[in-house]
């Protein structure tokens, strides 16, 4: 058999095989990034015109990052896509992404702006801090996506972010990681404030709220390798059907359709962002044979793996 390969723009490949012609699409994989490493902290601002001028390609590719984004989109109108959701965004708005967010910015507007970047290892010093960052209203991704308008309050943002980045100017000392951690703490609890006030329906605090932020990070943990309620029920120490009240009382879902829903998305970004074939995707996500993969992902979105990938991967 002869087989001739031709790479074409975009990452497609021309493939002949004898006289018959097949154009197949080559997707890349989804890049995973880490906290650049050398910085005095894990905690850094960088201007998006200065970052785009750089790095354009990695920021409008398909990408993943373990860190946190507070991205300050201070002019124009683009469009940034997380997690096939594009988020259409405002002049002067703030749109705040949890670590490991799948996203890409926008390669079709022109935009000015600022982002702050930082990860858990900076921020989390003691337990409260790690409640704060879990519980609160922005990165929390049991709500979407957070975005807030701060027209009114610019001048405030601007002073908070200013002495973030004069403190960044100074030698690092025993005091730096602390300062910039206090500061940060500031910013984020003015973004709440401003968050309040924009239409945000505020989730009560009992028991259920509680239940559902153990569930979730223990699901985030688990979900390739376990996907039965009783496992997450007997790790917290409760039954199923308390679980399932937590959870149908805060979202008007039920426990399994969570679990559904946190292992859908995963399986949507492999077929859609890379190149793993079916069979490679069942295992890693935890399913003993593609069949059960196939007939699982079909009954919860009402077509098969590759037909997700064929409608989805040159989005």
């Amino acid at each position: 058999m002869i087989e001739v390969k031709k790479k074409l723009p975009n990452g497609w490949f021309f493939i002949l095989l004898h006289n018959k012609c097949e154009i197949r699409i080559m997707i890349p994989d989804i890049k995973n990034y880490d906290f650049k490493t050398g910085l005095p902290q894990e905690f850094e601002i960088v201007d998006l015109v200065e970052l785009y001028n750089e790095f354009k390609d990695t920021l409008t590719t398909i990408h993943r990052t373990g860190f946190y984004h507070i991205i300050w989109f201070q002019k124009s109108h683009p469009t940034h896509l997380v997690d096939f959701n594009p988020i259409r965004i405002k002049p002067n708005s703030l749109l705040f992404l949890n670590k490991d967010t799948v996203q890409r910015f926008d390669n079709k507007t022109n935009f000015q702006g600022k982002a702050i970047l930082f990860t858990d290892s900076f921020f989390c010093k003691t337990e409260a801090d790690t409640k704060f960052l879990r519980n609160n209203i922005l990165f929390n991704d049991l709500f979407s996506v957070s975005q807030i308008q701060i027209d009114k309050q610019s001048n405030l943002f601007s002073e908070l972010l200013q002495q973030m980045r004069d403190e960044l100017q100074n030698e690092k000392d025993n005091a730096q990681a602390d300062i910039l951690k206090n500061l940060l703490h500031n910013f984020l609890l003015h973004s709440e404030r401003e968050k309040r006030k924009q239409n945000f329906v505020e989730l009560k605090k009992d028991a259920n709220l509680d239940y559902v932020m153990i569930f979730k990070d223990l699901l985030e943990r688990n979900y390739k390798t376990q996907k039965q309620v009783s496992y997450y029920a007997k790790e917290m120490f409760i039954s199923e059907k308390r679980l399932n009240q937590a959870t149908s009382k805060l979202f008007g879902k039920t426990s399994k359709e969570i679990i559904n829903d946190r292992v859908m998305l995963e399986a949507k970004r492999i077929l859609a962002h890379t190149n793993e074939s079916v069979k490679e995707i069942c295992y890693s996500l935890g399913f003993e044979e593609p069949t059960n993969f196939i007939k699982y992902f079909k009954k919860h979105s009402a077509i098969t793996p590759i037909e997700f990938r064929e409608k989805n991967s040159v989005a």
